[in-house]
């Protein structure tokens, strides 16, 4: 069993690139399937207004955005777009190079969780 995420990262000329990962889950019993432990540094809970639309950008650090509502478009500089929904988890590592854009496909206000790595 896995649990599925989205990798979004930067190549050596600087292009952002999706990728789509798959994390191992193990048994445990009881308890349920358990990945592997990952350390973060911290949490940051964020809100933004329904007409979010932010341009092109690199993510300020390795992180996890887990999307808590709403639904978002995200491009990348070579022109790939994919929208993810509420519950869906993004792995941000284009901490470098020509970034990615994001905006609200739904016009609500949007939730999110980010762990910095």
């Amino acid at each position: 069993m896995d649990f599925k995420i989205t990798r979004v990262y930067s190549d050596t000329k600087g292009e952002t690139h999706f990728e789509d990962l798959n994390i191992p889950l193990n048994n445990k019993g009881d308890i349920g399937f358990l990945s592997e432990a990952q350390k973060a540094n911290t949490i940051i809970f964020r809100k933004v207004t329904e007409t979010y639309d932010y341009n092109f950008h690199v993510s300020p650090s390795r992180q996890y955005v887990i999307l808590l509502d709403g639904e978002i478009e995200i491009e990348t500089s070579l022109g790939d777009k994919r929208t993810f929904q509420s519950g869906e988890i993004l792995l941000l590592e284009d901490i470098t190079g020509k970034g990615h854009k994001t905006k609200n496909i739904k016009t609500q206000v949007r939730s999110s969780l980010f762990i910095e790595l």
